[in-house]
């Protein structure tokens, strides 16, 4: 396959049987790999590099993956990190969140939902890579900054677009005030929380959903869109 030319993928783990089996799959569908066995070389290939996703073990000798996610994110904050572990702890989970990761899996894992977690991590953070996006009567065009609902062009804000856009890549998962102010406007936006009211409103106009079938509110939890 030749869909993800061009997009870089920095596979870290100590297993080399994983790291074989990972990279010869996504080598297949196009990825540019590079591996690493340990944190340490990881770092340097990355300085190098510059993967757009970086996979990383937790449990490796010397330096794990935490304290590789938290430098990459220090040093690379575009980068989308996505963790792999062999434990099902919360407390893990958090503390990769906490400080940075994109995403959490817990081995063994399928191939086909690794490969669908990238794309979704891409599609967030670089949009214009996999072209035009289609979601249900959504499609988005991150080249273009573009998005069209059944067809039709919206006419949409910097702002609006990027909200769109998030929610709609995010479709079915409830998405708080926090998160959308994180990802849209910025972990320093020092305004407050109704501005998300005010452009999801603006957005409710603009799809003519009157009913709030397409951009639900979760009362106490935040926004969810559904796809029609």
């Amino acid at each position: 396959m030749k869909a993800h030319i061009g997009i870089r993928l920095l596979l870290v783990d100590d297993e080399p049987h994983i790291l074989q089996f990972l990279e010869l799959g996504l080598i297949n569908e196009g990825f540019d790999i590079r591996t690493a066995p340990d944190g340490l070389s990881a770092l340097e290939i990355a300085a190098e590099f510059k993967p757009h996703v970086a996979i990383l073990d937790i449990m490796m000798p010397g330096m794990d993956g935490f304290e590789v996610c938290r430098v990459l994110r220090d040093e690379e904050p575009d980068i989308a990190v996505i963790m792999l572990t062999a434990k099902d702890e919360v407390d893990d989970r958090v503390k990769g969140l906490s400080l940075g990761a994109d995403d959490y899996m817990v081995k063994p894992f399928s191939f086909e939902e690794l490969l669908a977690r990238i794309q979704a991590r891409l599609r967030n953070r670089f949009p214009g890579l996999l072209g035009e996006v289609r979601c249900g009567p959504f499609r988005i065009d991150g080249r273009r900054k573009e998005i069209r609902f059944r067809d039709a062009v919206l006419e949409l804000s910097p702002t609006e677009y990027e909200l769109l856009q998030y929610m709609v890549i995010n479709h079915g998962l409830v998405l708080s005030k926090p998160m959308i102010l994180d990802k849209v406007w910025g972990y320093d936006f020092g305004g407050e929380e109704n501005i998300v009211e005010v452009y999801i409103r603006s957005l409710r106009e603009k799809l003519g959903d009157k009913e709030h079938r397409i951009i639900r509110t979760l009362r106490g939890a935040g926004y969810r869109v559904d796809l029609l």
